[in-house]
């Protein structure tokens, strides 16, 4: 993610953090001074919020530990002002993998809270629970509430939160995995709903979480109807045919000329027959400012590129396309280029998929009340 900065690596996951969240930390540190005038009130305020977003990073581990053990790599875990985010390359196939690597995340802040509770009745620590809050009482009082609050608002069933991915894990154990995600996603849309409602008229920061769990909803909505629609197709069903191509030793004036006298922006870059690199759209862009359209494409070009069978499988290949800096991928067959595949003319394609898939429902409805 952009504007972050690597804190480190454990288990092969690095771990960044955001240069929002900065802000958090000032907002903190701004507000326990308002409320006490000391610098040891600010100095406990940060340490606190430092505290829990470690509980937060060990709960993104708990998913990323979870999904290593089905083989599944996490890219990075960022830290952001709203919480943390794991980039896994994928979420398992199986309901009943999902399902575990879900329950990991919460799992590990319940198990935080336990052992802190322990701690403070064996200390003789442990205040009334009614008296519990997150701004009063001793600091692991606290961190063992806000673990308790973390486990009970992500296992709110709706997406993004791990309730909403439990609740679509389930339903997938009964169902096609597609009509599971769209029923969660709904349910997930009518909870943002209520949330909106209840923060006109009461907490509007009830406001700000509705909106975050109707887009989240949303967007899953919409990847699993884009990977539905993509089941069982391969590359050359849906590759770009046409398309030119650039030599290493071209000057990106050539590349300029290919842009301007047609639609393709990404160029396979071949060499002896053989895709060495593609010359991506921003990176043309980027060469053409900082060093001139004299520029040899091998010195600009994006070695770090996806190159794939034809008969492999669209929604395969798009997994691997998240480790990625080069969004367009070569299409090849025998070890010869035959075409390219892109965001764009993937968007065309389903969009024509689903165009298609609408005239046969009307062709299908107008002969069944023919008949009748």
């Amino acid at each position: 993610m952009k504007w972050s900065a690597k804190l480190g690596e454990f288990a092969g996951v690095s771990v960044y953090v955001h240069v929002t969240f900065l802000l958090l930390i000032i907002w903190v540190g701004f507000a326990h001074w308002q409320a006490e005038q000391s610098l040891r009130a600010v100095l406990s305020g940060i340490l606190f919020i430092l505290a829990v977003f470690l509980c937060v990073v060990l709960h993104e581990f708990g998913h990323a530990l979870a999904a290593k053990r089905f083989g599944i790599r996490t890219r990075d875990i960022t830290l952001l002002p709203i919480g943390g985010v794991a980039r896994l390359e994928r979420m398992p196939e199986d309901p009943s993998q999902e399902l575990w690597v879900t329950l990991a995340g919460p799992a590990v802040n319940a198990v935080i809270a336990g052992v802190l509770y322990a701690f403070l009745v064996l200390v003789g620590a442990l205040a009334p629970v009614g008296i519990h809050t997150l701004t009063t009482g001793s600091f692991w009082e606290r961190l063992m509430l806000f673990n308790v609050i973390l486990v009970v608002f992500n296992m709110i069933p709706a997406f993004p939160m791990d309730g909403g991915r439990v609740l679509r894990a389930l339903l997938a154990m009964r169902m096609d995995h597609a009509r599971a995600t769209g029923i969660a996603a709904r349910f997930g849309q009518s909870i943002a709903l209520l949330f909106g409602v209840l923060g006109l008229f009461g907490n509007p920061f009830l406001i700000l979480i509705a909106v975050f769990v109707w887009l989240g909803a949303t967007q899953e909505a919409a990847v699993s109807r884009t990977k539905s629609a993509l089941g069982g197709i391969r590359l050359a069903d849906a590759m770009v045919t046409e398309f030119r191509t650039l030599s290493p030793r071209d000057p990106l004036a050539r590349a300029v000329e290919f842009l301007l006298s047609g639609s393709q922006r990404d160029f396979p870059v071949v060499d002896a027959d053989l895709v060495v690199g593609i010359l991506t759209h921003p990176g043309l862009l980027a060469a053409l400012a900082k060093q001139g359209e004299e520029t040899a494409v091998s010195e600009v070009m994006d070695r770090n590129f996806e190159a794939a069978d034809s008969a492999e499988l669209i929604d395969a290949v798009l997994q691997r396309l998240h480790s990625r800096t080069c969004r367009t991928v070569a299409v090849t067959q025998h070890g010869r280029l035959i075409g390219l595949m892109t965001v764009d003319n993937l968007g065309e394609f389903i969009g024509v998929q689903a165009a298609l898939g609408t005239a046969r429902s009307t062709r299908q409805r107008i002969a069944a009340s023919t008949t009748r």
